[in-house]
């Protein structure tokens, strides 16, 4: 059963220059349970659509177009008042990217995740929210005992523990980690994230990961979308997305990744850099990086269309116009 999905979101930032096209015309769904990778360049508009779907974009940013419907209601018509009671933490929670600037300092842990649990779900008692708070931390591998820490006292492996724990806390049904392994060594990374698989595995939660390393969406994720430039270039499962990459900015960010098992080559770089959003190129938004660009590249923007069961590409030399 489909629990979320979008259909060509599009969110601007507003500045003084005119509009940032962060994301355009994006469109995927997500069933309940299941896992999905957000991958593709900084800048590419990934966190713009975790910021969309939970509508706390920063000053200037505006959902534009499209639809993002989660369990049949669109999230977009809804007021701040609902989507504060009603969604946001009690049905789609959000893990952060960067912990420590997530998490207040003055306030220990337990008054933070009490104060969560109370604002959602204002019938539970104070103390209650305190057991459930010790509950959660043990649940992702704290001494339960630690809640009554500041952020301060924690190192950044349990910081980020102790956010999945907020994240937690009002038992959502959807969960979104933005880049949970940032500034992290990679033992506490691999931690992280097998924490992160068992508990969705555990909770039947689902997962919308976001990432740059396709190594950490092949490791916790069934399903892969690759982003570039503020669209959706390719979608599909897992292992199609890395044995039969179909578009080429797909193909350059695998091609760059290095494979252990093979002999050693020289790595790859895709050539260039990502366009401005402010005045993002006519056409396909990779044809000046593009080795395969053709003249209807540079004029006509490809659709997403469904090249097989499951498996959808925006490219021309894929389903030429």
């Amino acid at each position: 059963m489909t629990l979320l999905e979008l259909k060509n979101l599009t969110t601007y930032y507003r500045i003084l220059r005119g509009y940032v096209k962060a994301v355009e015309n994006v469109s995927f769904s997500l069933e309940k349970g299941e896992k999905l990778g957000l991958a593709g360049e900084s800048g590419c508009g990934k966190t713009t659509i975790a910021l969309s779907i939970l509508r706390i974009l920063p000053p200037g940013g505006q959902i534009v177009g499209g639809q993002i419907l989660y369990e049949g209601i669109d999230l977009t018509k809804l007021d701040d008042s609902t989507m504060r009671e009603r969604i946001r933490w009690k049905e789609i929670s959000i893990i952060f990217q960067g912990a420590m600037n997530a998490l207040n300092p003055v306030y220990t842990i337990e008054d933070q995740i009490v104060e969560a649990i109370q604002t959602h779900e204002p019938e539970v008692t104070k103390n209650e929210a305190k057991e459930r708070a010790r509950k959660l931390f043990e649940l992702v591998g704290i001494e339960p005992s630690r809640v009554v820490n500041y952020p301060h006292e924690f190192s950044g492996g349990m910081r980020q523990r102790a956010m999945i724990a907020m994240a937690l806390a009002c038992n959502p049904k959807l969960l979104i980690a933005d880049e949970p392994g940032t500034a992290l060594d990679v033992i506490v990374q691999a931690q992280i994230l097998k924490l992160l698989k068992t508990l969705s595995e555990q909770l039947g939660l689902a997962m919308i990961m976001i990432t740059h390393d396709l190594s950490l969406i092949s490791e916790t994720c069934e399903k892969a979308a690759i982003m570039y430039a503020g669209r959706l270039v390719e979608n599909a499962d897992v292992y199609k997305i890395f044995k039969e990459p179909l578009h080429p900015y797909t193909q350059g960010l695998i091609g760059a990744f290095p494979d252990i098992k093979a002999p050693k080559q020289r790595m790859v770089s895709i050539p260039g850099l990502p366009p401005d959003l402010l005045d993002p190129p006519p056409g396909c938004r990779f044809h000046p990086r593009c080795k395969y660009a053709m003249p209807i590249c540079r004029k006509k923007d490809p659709e997403l269309v469904e090249v097989e069961k499951g498996h959808f590409v925006a490219c021309h030399l894929i389903h030429p116009a």
